[in-house]
């Protein structure tokens, strides 16, 4: 029994890990990804438990992170394509580890309220925006294209990696320091990964844009994406999921802590059935997409997500409706892994490398436009109709949205990854 645990957990020869800098990319990835777990229940738990947010503030708190995709992405994609990517992305861990530090700062001077929660929540979508493109593109700098699902794969398990270890940990610290010290424990994790960073060698070649105009290059960017049929497909279907996944997940750690009752810590620990969704679908996504193909794996983990809020929102509170909270969570670990890995290997690698700053940032812009308005929506239906509301509005939609992807055949013809097509020039 050991030695075939040895055998599976061994390397293949072609293993992606086995190349020094995709392994050093994957590791920072993995330690950034753990100390995104601490900051993703410290920071609503922070204004949740220690501010007394309401529905509305939670989704005005999720809102300004998303603003920033909203008025900087374009701009972003036309700037990420005339300059180096690694760089930005080293200076972007870098900053997020300074925003996360300002919390415990400002609780310890005393001054921490929603109001400095929220420019914290704007200057991390920022950083999102700007940096978060450049390392997708940084991906496709060191991975064939023809890997992209496979790498995809394995960044989504080093994420779920630290989904595993990362509430528990976050828990707690949470109970041993308080929600906005545990922040900076994150803030100390993304430094270590911007130091990992640094040491990646990439070969990338820019190209010179001589007499072309800013705005010209933008609407280059847009009109590539439109003119794309899967683009423009994949866009729409996962710019809807991104609305319901934001009003459910504004009312998912109040949910937890005023209808379930659960502890700090206890939240943590639930959470760790997120980890435990993702790490099974990091492992197989990869066979799941080759068997069936991309455009119906994305279908699945529209489905997966959906079915995991509707049964929460009719499951009663009490021991089976904490229950019902780990299923949601593994569902959405398992549907968002499905997703991710299949929507951005199908946008890279149907893309040319002079465009993939500005189809990244557009295609960002797209698929994030609803996600603003959805925590608007989630917010304001668990304030005057209930938190159980949002999370009903949310699956029910999820599930539709399945249905429709799956009876639209660009996306459900989708079997394998396409070529890059002909470069726009601006």
């Amino acid at each position: 029994m050991f030695t075939r645990l040895i055998q599976y957990f061994t390397l293949a020869p072609g293993d992606l890990l086995r190349d020094a800098v995709y392994r050093r990319l994957w590791s920072s990835i993995l330690i950034s990804s753990l100390g995104g777990q601490i900051t993703m229940l410290a920071l609503p738990l922070t204004a949740a438990v220690l501010l007394n947010a309401s529905p509305t503030q939670m989704g005005l708190l999720q809102a300004m992170e998303i603003l920033p995709f909203v008025l900087f992405s374009l701009p972003a994609g036309v700037l990420l394509d005339r300059v180096r990517k690694l760089p930005v992305y080293v200076w972007g861990e870098s900053l997020l580890a300074v925003a996360v530090a300002t919390v415990p700062v400002a609780a310890w001077l005393g001054i921490l309220s929603m109001g400095w929660l929220y420019v914290v929540g704007f200057v991390l979508g920022c950083v999102y925006t700007v940096a978060g493109s450049a390392a997708q593109i940084v991906l496709t700098q060191v991975v064939p294209r023809e890997r992209l699902v496979e790498a995809h794969a394995k960044n989504a398990l080093a994420s779920s990696g630290a989904e595993v270890a990362g509430p528990g940990l976050a828990g707690a610290l949470i109970k041993l320091v308080g929600a906005p010290l545990a922040l900076a424990v994150d803030a100390l994790l993304l430094l270590i990964s911007a130091a990992i960073l640094r040491g990646i060698q990439v070969k990338e070649a820019l190209i010179e844009r001589r007499g072309q105009a800013f705005w010209s290059e933008l609407k280059a960017g847009l009109r590539f994406v439109r003119e794309r049929p899967l683009l423009v497909s994949l866009a729409t279907a996962t710019g809807s999921w991104q609305l319901f996944h934001n009003a459910a997940l504004v009312v998912q750690i109040l949910y937890a802590t005023r209808e379930l009752h659960l502890s700090p810590q206890t939240v943590g620990l639930s959470y760790v059935a997120l980890g435990a969704g993702t790490v099974l679908a990091s492992i197989f996504g990869h066979r799941i997409s080759r068997r069936i193909g991309p455009g119906p794996c994305l279908v699945l983990g529209y489905a997966a997500c959906g079915v995991g809020w509707l049964q929460l929102a009719l499951t009663p509170a009490g021991t089976a409706g904490v229950f019902s909270f780990g299923v949601m969570l593994f569902a959405f670990g398992v549907g968002a892994v499905l997703i991710f890995i299949n929507f951005l290997s199908l946008r890279q690698a149907v893309t040319p490398a002079p465009m993939l700053g500005r189809m990244t940032s557009t295609m960002r812009w797209l698929i994030l436009l609803p996600a603003g308005p959805g925590a608007l929506i989630g917010g304001w239906l668990g304030e005057h109709l209930g938190l159980r509301s949002a999370l009903a509005f949310s699956g029910v939609g999820a599930c539709l949205l399945a249905v429709l992807a799956w009876r639209h055949p660009v996306i459900r013809g989708v079997r394998e990854l396409p070529k890059p097509v002909e470069v726009v020039t601006a």
